[in-house]
């Protein structure tokens, strides 16, 4: 996939289509095979719980964690099945693209009747030319909000 907009936007519409389809109420995992299915069919390189490796600021791997989708070895999807995102949820994909250094997320919720996706871009060199503290983090992150 050559532009990540047209990719996010891809994976948007087949999360809203699967949430339309099956509505909130399943657990987590039926709502990650019904998107790595869809998806793969829909000719994307998809993998299902696959560790992504976390590094320290000097490039040293310290671990690893599971990502419930990596699309195109390019974007992490996080899925959750709660009532209403939180600023946890947040946090966790924020802290998966830093600590992975790979750019772009979506944060999606299939528990809430409600369809609630959200779009994290990370960029290693804005991080350097910003100050420090929870203020520069969000200046550095982008969201997108999407709700049909």
């Amino acid at each position: 996939m050559k532009d990540m907009k047209t990719l996010c936007d891809r994976v948007r519409q087949v999360a809203y289509d699967i949430h339309v389809y099956h509505g909130h109420g399943h657990l987590e995992k039926a709502y990650e095979n019904a998107l790595a299915h869809r998806l793969s069919k829909a000719g994307l390189i998809v993998k299902q719980q696959h560790p992504i490796n976390v590094f320290d600021e000097d490039g040293t791997l310290i671990g690893e964690y599971l990502a419930d989708l990596l699309i195109e070895d390019s974007l992490i999807v996080e899925l959750k099945t709660a009532k209403a995102l939180a600023p946890e949820h947040e946090a966790q994909v924020l802290g998966y693209l830093k600590s992975s250094r790979l750019e772009d997320g979506l944060l999606i919720n299939f528990g809430s009747y409600k369809f609630e996706i959200r779009k994290f871009a990370w960029s290693e060199n804005v991080q350097r030319n910003t100050a420090v503290g929870f203020s520069a983090l969000l200046s550095v992150f982008f969201a997108f909000f999407a709700v049909k």
